[in-house]
């Protein structure tokens, strides 16, 4: 059985929170989504996140919803990197793929 979670969300990221929980459940179907439409969800969720990427409330939200976590992360990947993931996983996963690269160079 799952458990229902309630969180108090301010006004101004209502958006956000439907959108997050929309991609949350589209995530979690076992059936691919129509990627138009998966792609028109994750480009409003990208909008909105840019909008609030300061607001104070915005980590807990992330927190509570891994997919847009992970857009919110590829947003910020230009110039800031993996800015959610903890030090050691970052550091970890990039140095797994300078391995990958490495041997895909070398065959």
């Amino acid at each position: 059985m799952n458990a229902v979670v309630r969180i108090t969300v301010p006004q101004e990221l209502l958006s956000l929170v439907r959108l997050a929980h929309l991609l949350q459940a589209i995530e979690a179907r076992a059936q691919a989504a129509d990627p138009h439409q998966y792609r028109l969800l994750v480009d409003k969720l990208s909008a909105e996140l840019a909008q609030h990427q300061g607001h104070p409330a915005l980590p807990q939200l992330l927190d509570h919803f891994p997919a847009a976590s992970e857009v919110y992360e590829n947003l910020q990947y230009a110039h800031a990197g993996l800015v959610r993931a903890p030090l050691e996983q970052s550091l970890n996963s990039e140095l797994a793929v300078r391995s990958l690269l490495e041997r895909v160079r070398q065959g």
